[in-house]
């Protein structure tokens, strides 16, 4: 859902998400974020924009504030584009156990760079015109 802030999305924890010190694992966090981010730039219909054809994760960073747990889901995930280039664009992050304001701050801050990809050629590519729109349009002022 677009807000002024940013696309908020939720993302159900699964129990195989927890380890043993009963908060979200690592890698099932890294998970969680993709699952937020693909209904928003890879799924939705926008003809214009054709990322869902190729493209990959060049970097990722997450910072974790505080734990999360199964009972905090569905976690919501507020992301924005920080930064647009040539051929890649950073997404920001913030998650918060469901119901929680985005005035506390968030458990996790994360980032992931992504640059658009030729799957044919497999070569990075420059982003089209309307996709660096696109990807403008969610910068924060």
């Amino acid at each position: 859902m677009r807000l002024s802030e940013g696309y908020h999305a939720e993302v159900e924890v699964r129990w195989s998400d927890m380890d043993v010190f009963q908060h979200i694992n690592h890698a099932r966090m890294v998970t969680l974020l993709e699952e937020a981010r693909i209904p928003w730039l890879f799924e939705d219909d926008r003809p214009t924009v054709s990322l869902r054809d190729g493209a990959v994760v060049a970097d990722l960073h997450v910072r974790y504030r505080g734990q999360l747990r199964h009972g905090d889901s569905p976690l919501d995930v507020l992301m924005w584009v920080e930064k647009v280039r040539a051929v890649d664009f950073t997404i920001c992050y913030e998650v918060r156990p469901k119901g929680v304001d985005v005035s506390v701050p968030a458990s996790v801050i994360a980032s992931t760079q992504i640059a658009a990809f030729d799957v044919d050629t497999q070569r990075l590519r420059r982003l089209t015109e309307s996709e660096s729109e696109y990807l403008k349009s969610w910068q924060r002022v």
